[in-house]
């Protein structure tokens, strides 16, 4: 009996000694195990935002970094809600060109903050088209349907990645004047959810 304890305690050892010889190798096992297992945790779902903002004063802020006119510079501010944020609040920050409307030119800020503090970071680019479609309220003055991606984020964003396309338009006749319909999927680790 005394032999197989002997036997077993430098069985033992030599598998400690073993490990410790290169932790590098046993990290790097340990490492891809993990990233494997994210990937395979990784969903893909609907995403829809319906948001509506204001576009804010620019008085006090570097107007310059958009260079010279027609290139303008935009702050659009306001909420909504959308499938996996529930209730948010959004923020853009932006360049257009005002005789073309294609935005953004060189500089984009864009985000989307959940009640929790979690953050979703977009970016949208495309054209602002006078007028308006079939489907829009008659008041509207000019729209745009382009396409937005999802650049990462905070908390459970962290990570995401996905896009879609946008159906936006603009109205004179209300205090808040900018009308956001974001469709399309997010990609998230289900874990973070």
């Amino acid at each position: 009996m005394k032999t197989l304890i002997k036997m077993f305690v430098i069985f033992l050892s030599f598998c400690l000694l073993t490990n410790c010889e290169n932790p590098q190798l046993f990290q790097e096992e340990t490492n891809d195990a993990d990233l494997k297992s994210a990937k395979s945790h990784e969903v893909t779902v609907p995403f829809k935002a319906d948001f509506v903002g204001n576009y804010m004063p620019t008085t006090g802020v570097d107007l310059d970094m958009c260079g010279a006119y027609p290139m303008i510079r935009v702050f659009n501010e306001g909420g909504g809600t959308a499938t996996h944020l529930g209730k948010f609040t959004h923020y853009f920050d932006f360049c257009v060109n005002d005789e073309t409307g294609e935005y953004p030119y060189d500089h984009i800020e864009a985000y989307f903050v959940a009640a929790n503090g979690d953050t979703l970071f977009v970016k949208v680019s495309g054209r602002v088209i006078g007028g308006r479609l079939p489907h829009h309220p008659d008041d509207v003055n000019s729209y745009f349907t382009d396409p937005w991606e999802i650049l990462g984020g905070t908390g459970r964003f962290e990570g995401a990645s996905g896009g879609g396309m946008t159906d936006d338009y603009n109205r004179d006749s209300y205090p808040a004047n900018s009308f956001h319909h974001w469709t399309g999927t997010i990609t998230t680790i289900k874990g973070k959810w």
